[in-house]
This record gives C-alpha cells, sequence and structure tokens, in this order.
C-alpha cells in the first residue's frame, strides 16, 4: 500500500469515528453504563491512551531507534492493569479535554505515518516487530474499537435515543 492510501484511509476510519461521536449528546458522554461502568468519554479515552502508545511506537520506527517504554506506569503488565490505569488517570477530566486529546493524538498518527519511510509499509514485520503479524493497515489501527468498542456504543446509542 502506497503511504497516500494509508494516509487516506486513515481518515476515512477517523472520518467515521467522528461521525459515531458526533452523534451523541456531549452532555451525557460521561455517563457510564455503556460498556460495564465505562462512559463514552472513557472509552475515547481509553482509546487514546492506547494509541498513544501506538504514536510513539511509529515515531521510534521514523528514527530506527527501539521500541519506547509505554506511556504508563513500567510495572503495569496486563491489559486490565493498563486499562484500569488509563481509566482513572482520564476519569476525571473534562468531555472537552478527553475529545480534544483524541483528536491530537490522531494528529500525532498521520504525522507519524507520514514521516515512515516508505520500506516501513512495504515491509512492517521488519520495522513493527510489535505488530507481532498483525497487518498495519488503517482499519487494522482502528480494528480494536470496531471489534471491542464499537457495537456497544452503537447501542448505546440506540437506546438513548428510545428514551
Amino acid at each position: 500500500m502506497e503511504k497516500s492510501e494509508f494516509l487516506n484511509g486513515l481518515k476515512e476510519e477517523y472520518h467515521q469515528w467522528e461521525v459515531l461521536l458526533n452523534q451523541f449528546d456531549v452532555a451525557h458522554m460521561d455517563e457510564p453504563g455503556v460498556t460495564g461502568h465505562w462512559s463514552i468519554k472513557d472509552i475515547v479515552a481509553h482509546l487514546t491512551g492506547w494509541r498513544r502508545r501506538t504514536v510513539a511506537r511509529l515515531q521510534a520506527a521514523q528514527r530506527d531507534e527501539p521500541e519506547p517504554p509505554p506511556p504508563w506506569p513500567a510495572h503495569l503488565q496486563t491489559d486490565d492493569e493498563i486499562n484500569a490505569w488509563i481509566y482513572e488517570t482520564n476519569h476525571g477530566r473534562s468531555v472537552e479535554e478527553v475529545l480534544d486529546e483524541s483528536h491530537q493524538v490522531f494528529q500525532q498518527l498521520l504525522t507519524a505515518v507520514e514521516g515512515l519511510p516508505e520500506q516501513v509499509l512495504i515491509d512492517p514485520s521488519s520495522y513493527l516487530p510489535w505488530l507481532e503479524g498483525n497487518p498495519f493497515t488503517p482499519a487494522g489501527i482502528f480494528s480494536h474499537f470496531h471489534d471491542e468498542h464499537e457495537a456497544e456504543m452503537r447501542a448505546w446509542l440506540a437506546q438513548r435515543k428510545r428514551q
């Protein structure tokens, strides 16, 4: 995939994300219950927290450096521990702050991809070992959202519209 195609795919994925987010009333984005006790805001912060790590990894790949440490404390090892830390770190923030950060981190992601050598897109497994064989595609970057959170968010939105 050429870099321009990759970037266009990322922008389209993000556009679809924004279309979904724009369907939620900002005043209700911090109400719990979308997935367990998490709100829409908590899901956005969760996805942004993990995306921040992807950005740091891509920036390191740009500079041909080893993978950087994650943005959370080093003693956190499991996804559940990391997710709990991301939740606690962001739960007290406003919806607007979380949405702004999400947008900023996505812009950083675009910049990081733009700065990658073409060879990374041709042979990502050689340059991005943290992918562990998973595809490096725009859909792959958004796969956790699609696989784990999109249906719950849409169901919560549908429920809110029925009320």
